[in-house]
């Protein structure tokens, strides 16, 4: 196998406003021309939330293709902290709350970084394995972190909607960041915490397993749907090829 040739992909992002929600929050963004995918979760009970995500996403549209992955990086995270300038200036100045989430999948020759901030998330299925590649910035994962709560229980938390950081609900924000080694056959999901509050990672895997990305997008998104979808659900699906 030659492990030098650069690998392709294909993507394919879904977004539903759900069955409780009035207005969808989320945003996405299908960059495969750079390699770089989107998923924004405007923060449900503030103000605003779509103009949140939706700003996200706008100021990640405008970057340009660059020259290595490490200037790709540098490009997304500085749209991403002057959209949480702005948010964090308009909240000020209408003396209101406006944020979202983010996660960003960055791709370039064989290696991909993850940005996020939130508990909007990226799985990768590889070789059959479901793995979860972001940690949540919640106070339920927090919790879990300290040995308060099992993973069981927090499924159903009250405090299962809290966010720890966010874009735009403070005038500073740092986000986290990751890399990993690309490999023939991968397949990663960008989600909004939508789909995780009624999809388990075994159904993900058995999706992404089964379907190509278009199938899977719309099964991830239907499977929701069928359980009660009570918050907005958004996925990218991106083959590794």
């Amino acid at each position: 196998m030659n492990t030098s040739a650069p690998l392709t992909w294909s993507a394919s992002l879904l977004t539903h406003v759900g069955k409780v929600r009035r207005h969808n929050e989320d945003a996405c963004l299908d960059r495969s021309d750079i390699g770089m995918w989107c998923v924004a979760d405007g923060m449900g009970g503030h103000a605003a939330g779509d103009v949140a995500s939706r700003m996200v996403v706008d100021r990640l549209a405008r970057v340009d293709r660059n020259g290595s992955l490490a200037e790709l990086v540098e490009a997304a995270e500085s749209a991403i902290l002057e959209a949480n300038d702005l948010l964090f200036k308009l909240s000020t100045r209408h003396n209101q709350t406006s944020g979202t989430t983010v996660v960003v999948l960055l791709a370039h020759g064989r290696h991909c970084v993850f940005v996020w901030a939130g508990d909007s998330r990226i799985y990768r299925l590889r070789d059959g394995e479901i793995k979860q590649m972001t940690t949540d910035h919640s106070q339920i994962e927090a919790f879990i972190e300290q040995g308060l709560l099992s993973r069981e229980e927090a499924r159903d938390h009250p405090a299962g909607n809290m966010v720890t950081r966010a874009v735009g609900a403070a005038e500073s924000l740092y986000l986290d960041m990751d890399i990993d080694e690309l490999a023939a056959d991968d397949c990663y999901l960008l989600c909004s915490d939508g789909l995780d509050k009624h999809v388990t990672s075994e159904e993900i895997r058995d999706i992404l397993s089964a379907s190509g990305p278009a199938d899977s997008a719309q099964e991830l998104v239907s499977l929701t749907l069928s359980r009660g979808a009570a918050d907005n659900v958004t996925v990218a699906v991106v083959a590794i090829k």
